[in-house]
């Protein structure tokens, strides 16, 4: 099996774990900047570890940054940045579901962004794929007391901006962290990911430390008092990022994102088996419409092997 879709299968599994902690950090004890801010941050030195010893070990030279390297890691470290701060804010909003839906417009947004910035076109099976796993999320994250919702209240509100934009960014940041792995001159794979994932988080912990020393006082000690979730949070967040920027390096964004959809089955497994939820018609409906788009991406990418 192809190594983008074993890295990209690992990072949407630890992707979910890491909203899931995300959202115990937000509802219990930090704000949306701390939440966010402790993922990045307890990353760090996780990822820097894991970089160095995959050096000495491969005893590979470092990668030297081509054009574009600097613009691309940081326009992806930022737009990521923002676009987790979007999502911890959605966790405390009624209509969580909505927003849930329009981010995963990410994965229309990644094939198109990546189109323009990159030239890279998706093929036809992944089209569909994507048109499909978008309808699986539809139905899925439809509750079943939708119908008693007036279309207006369900779509005009903070939930659904913060989702949007959320996709907006994510979709940005894709594109923008599989440019920065090909920029990056001498290496495999697998460290030319780890390189511009250290270089990402790196900003991402100074820029937004920085605000919250700034703007929210006492935030950074809240963090370092709950290091215990965010010591998980940042080793779910470390692991599932260099999936991400493994596949990244290895497959276009858009495939990537599409094949990333089974996150939303690792959820509702979760539910299901383990929280022992009761499930509903249409949500087995929309599970059925995303393994189907999953399925045709993993025939996709076994056909043409990936690269």
């Amino acid at each position: 099996m192809p190594l983008w879709i074993v890295a990209t299968l690992v990072a949407a599994f630890l992707q979910n774990l890491r909203f899931v902690l995300q959202r115990h950090l937000k509802v219990t004890s930090l704000s949306t900047g701390g939440a966010t801010w402790a993922r990045f941050a307890f990353a760090l030195p996780m990822v820097g570890v894991l970089l160095v010893v995959y050096r000495i070990a491969s005893g590979q030279g470092w990668p030297i940054p081509g054009p574009g390297y600097w613009g691309f890691v940081i326009a992806g470290a930022l737009a990521q940045m923002v676009a987790t701060a979007c999502i911890v804010a959605l966790f405390a909003h009624r209509h969580f579901y909505v927003g849930i839906t329009l981010m995963k417009s990410e994965v229309m947004l990644t094939a198109l962004i990546g189109l323009v910035v990159l030239g890279e076109a998706v093929s036809a099976p992944v089209l569909v794929a994507i048109a499909i796993g978008f309808a699986g999320v539809m139905v899925l994250s439809d509750p079943p007391a939708a119908t008693a919702l007036r279309w207006r209240a369900r779509l005009f509100n903070a939930a659904s901006g913060y989702g949007l934009a959320a996709g907006v960014l994510f979709a940005i940041s894709a594109v923008s962290y599989r440019g920065a792995t090909l920029a990056l001159e001498g290496g495999d794979a697998p460290l030319r990911a780890a390189v511009a994932l250290v270089t990402a988080t790196f900003i991402q912990s100074v820029t937004l430390g920085l605000w919250l020393a700034m703007r929210e006082p006492g935030q950074i000690a809240r963090v370092a008092a709950a290091w215990r979730i965010c010591a998980a949070t940042g080793l779910a967040s470390g692991l599932g990022s260099l999936g991400w920027f493994t596949a990244f390096a290895l497959q276009t964004a858009a495939h990537v994102k599409a094949l990333g959809q089974v996150e939303l089955v690792f959820t509702f497994v979760f539910s299901a088996f383990f929280l022992r939820e009761t499930t509903s018609r249409g949500e087995v409906a929309g599970i059925a419409l995303i393994l189907a788009s999953v399925g045709l991406i993993l025939w996709a990418g076994l056909r043409g092997g990936g690269a």
